[in-house]
């Protein structure tokens, strides 16, 4: 072998060592990782559920919730999420009692942390809220206990 080919052989042997992947797995071990990272089972667990509410003229608006139903106590989390506006993002305590659920929302919105009673009814694949009104004396969101069950939600898969 002459030498001046040397450097052209370390060069293709470089690069097809770069090239190789050591993590190459077979169709059975790829088959047991997907089985093992399978969102899909988490989501369809028992009391694990999501559903999405979107409105505005072009459904541009959206509110997702993620419950965790133990028993009666619910735990989760809400995300009301406009196109325009600053999004509030937080969590859900509360009870069921029935199709009802009573739940605190604890929230940040514009940096500033807030709560809000938030109220559902869970009758099956929809879930349904009461919608919030403005207190008049303080300017603050309160839920309307008034007001019949006017927000829908669709179930979702939980992703």
């Amino acid at each position: 072998m002459k030498f001046k080919y040397l450097p052209i052989l370390a060069i293709t042997a470089a690069f097809a060592a770069c090239n190789s992947n050591p993590n190459t797995k077979t169709a059975d071990s790829i088959a047991a990782d997907s089985a093992n990272n399978d969102t899909t089972a988490q989501a369809a667990a028992p009391g694990h559920i999501c559903f999405l509410n979107t409105e505005g003229t072009q459904k541009q608006d959206s509110t997702k919730v993620h419950l965790m139903i133990d028993g009666n106590k619910v735990t989760g989390d809400m995300q009301w999420l406009p196109k325009e506006k600053d999004a509030r993002k937080g969590t859900l305590e509360g009870t069921q009692d029935g199709n009802i659920i009573k739940a605190v929302w604890t929230f940040m919105q514009e940096g500033m942390k807030d709560t809000m009673a938030v109220e559902f009814s869970f009758p099956g694949d929809k879930l349904l809220q009461k919608p919030f009104k403005v207190n008049a004396k303080d300017g603050r969101q309160v839920t309307d206990a008034k007001a019949d069950y006017t927000v829908v939600y669709d179930k979702v898969d939980c992703k």
